[in-house]
């Protein structure tokens, strides 16, 4: 049985932690006639007004691309053999204002959290200006940390979902 939490500060620490042991996401788009797409990701993540933040560097295919503006809802799903995972459900969007392109990057570089993330550059050789380096934000309205050694599971949620 799932419990639900009031903040995302509740989770917050096995969600870091989860995600920086695991590192890939499997993340679900669904194209115009309802069917789901996986793809193998790895978004970096931030905590901004006490709430999850995602974020993709990505090449802007047109698979992508078509499903999200049909589309905006995602689902990430991070998975380990101990049987930790996180479930995230959310909504995603382009985001093309430099500065936070920018910020993404940076996030990249550092890790965020430790053990997620890699030097951008290895794709982008243009930096965070390389006309083919894209960024998603990733808006959580929905998580749950399942904790394999006992399978407790925790969801948080917005006010109302999305």
């Amino acid at each position: 049985m799932a419990l639900k939490v009031r903040s995302f500060s509740d989770v917050e620490s096995e969600f870091f932690q989860y995600i920086g042991d695991i590192a890939y996401a499997t993340m679900i788009t669904v194209d115009k006639k309802g069917r789901p797409r996986a793809r193998m990701l790895l978004p970096v993540w931030e905590v901004v007004d006490g709430r999850p933040v995602g974020w993709l560097a990505a090449y802007k295919t047109p698979v992508k691309s078509a499903h999200l503006a049909s589309n905006p809802h995602t689902t990430c799903s991070y998975w380990s053999p101990r049987q930790n995972a996180v479930f995230i459900d959310s909504v995603s969007g382009w985001v093309e204002d430099e500065p936070t392109k920018r910020r993404a990057w940076e996030l990249y570089r550092k890790g965020s959290p430790p053990g997620v993330g890699y030097e951008p550059r290895r794709y982008w050789s243009g930096g965070p200006t390389d006309p083919e380096y894209h960024v998603l934000r990733i808006e959580p309205w929905r998580v749950q940390v399942l904790r394999g050694r006992d399978l407790r599971s925790r969801i948080w949620t917005t006010e109302g979902g999305a």
